[in-house]
């Protein structure tokens, strides 16, 4: 028998929903729409997260989600991913990985060096592979393809937000990751 359109819309809802309360239950902090099309990777925590705060609830994360707009995101096209656990430790690779691909991101940001150092280690071979094979580059502000996904290292957002000289630095690198256009 032939299921309805929305028997599986549902079953789709209901895989991602497993999916990510899998990831949940494992200490994994999450932020934002689990079906956008652009998801942030923060590295390192604010104060204000390190006390509990949602991530990307803060100063950064409003400049981010501005920022997307003003690129022509829906207001609600955004996931964010910390690259620390609910208890603080560090993300583990395999955890990173399967995260990334639970929320299938056209486009990944990496908004800080710890959250480009961690994709490093993840991505080591796709990342070898597209480099010159002497170390894993992703190099902030240089647009790359990385395991299907349009990358992008930052470098520093969170810090860039006390300089009008630096906050011109990152919108320049964020204009080069315009939504995308339909497939066909």
């Amino acid at each position: 028998m032939i299921s309805s359109r929305e028997d599986r819309r549902d079953r789709y809802v209901a895989k991602a929903r497993a999916e990510l309360e899998s990831l949940a239950s494992r200490g994994v902090l999450m932020a934002g729409n689990a079906f956008s099309s652009v998801l942030l990777l923060k590295g390192e925590p604010t104060d204000a997260e390190r006390a509990g705060e949602r991530l990307l609830s803060g100063e950064d994360g409003n400049a981010l989600r501005s920022a997307l707009q003003a690129l022509g995101y829906a207001p609600e096209d955004w996931a964010g991913l910390a690259t620390w656990c609910e208890g603080g430790e560090r993300l583990e690779a395999e955890l990173l990985r399967e995260a990334v691909c639970v929320l299938d991101p056209e486009t990944l940001v990496a908004c800080d060096h710890g959250a480009a150092d961690l994709l490093r280690e993840t991505y080591a071979s796709e990342l070898l592979d597209a480099g010159s094979g002497e170390r894993p580059v992703l190099v902030d502000g240089e647009l790359m393809t990385l395991a299907g996904m349009r990358a992008l290292s930052l470098g520093g957002f969170a810090a860039a937000l006390v300089s009008k000289q630096e906050k011109q630095l990152m919108w320049h690198r964020l204009k080069k990751i315009p939504p995308l256009g339909e497939p066909y």
